[in-house]
């Protein structure tokens, strides 16, 4: 068959540091992200009239896979992970190719130094993801409102509710100075609950890490609530 090689024109800088924890869907966390364009393809003329529009398709490369190999079949959270379908009627990133498609709202366009950089939001994408193109949003074909989306023609709501304790809200503070949006992203990721699917029904107190910006986020899980125990500063931070 015949191949193809693709240039990565931008890359993108994400709060989400590591996979676990990033939304399922983009538009479900109100997330920030900036899509720094490669200084061979920043010219502003490239850009005239994105402005205009206010979402973006973002085609990407899933990265940070390791051991990649593509799979027929897969099991989706949204079937409570244990149903399987083929890949090709699911978003999952263990495809023939890793190519990725997300719609995120374009806040901003900002030109700096010899690159460009779009300032986005609601992206459910990985700090240091290979954007391939980026693609204006146009509502009339691309919003179907009568289109059948299978198993998952229900946006996931809100499963739980988020708390913190005394001492991960004295550490929330400093998070605050630093990330003003910070408490907003992680409860919102939390409410969804970004445990793998197979683990939803486990009930006992086990520790969960995830990482937002260069802070790791211990939580626990009981009942219908999520305790966010300690939020804590990286000792270093490094993109890939």
């Amino acid at each position: 068959m015949k191949q193809y090689a693709f240039q990565t024109i931008a890359t993108v800088h994400s709060c989400f540091t590591d996979k676990f924890g990033i939304p399922r869907q983009p538009g479900l966390v109100a997330s920030e992200a900036q899509i720094e364009i490669a200084p061979e393809f920043a010219d502003e003329t490239a850009f005239r009239q994105l402005q205009t529009f206010s979402h973006l398709w973002v085609i990407f490369v899933f990265h940070g896979l390791k051991d990649y190999q593509w799979k027929p079949s897969v099991r989706p959270p949204r079937l409570g992970g244990n149903q399987r379908i083929g890949v090709f009627a699911s978003r999952s990133m263990f495809r023939p190719n890793p190519v990725g498609l997300s719609v995120v709202k374009l806040e901003r366009i900002e030109k700096k130094q010899s690159s460009i950089i779009l300032h986005v939001s609601g992206a459910d994408l990985l700090d240091g993801t290979p954007v391939l193109d980026i693609k204006p949003y146009v509502p009339y074909a691309d919003a179907i409102v009568d289109a059948e989306a299978g198993y998952a023609g229900i946006k996931p709501g809100k499963k739980f509710k988020v708390q913190f304790s005394q001492a991960a809200k004295k550490q929330l503070f400093d998070c605050l100075q630093a990330y003003p949006h910070f408490e907003t992203i992680l409860t919102q990721v939390l409410e969804l609950d970004p445990r793998p699917a197979y683990q939803e029904r486990k009930t006992s107190r086990h520790e969960y890490v995830m990482q937002l910006y260069d802070y790791d986020i211990h939580w626990q899980v009981e009942a219908e609530q999520v305790l966010v125990t300690q939020i804590e500063k990286q000792v270093e931070k490094t993109r890939e």
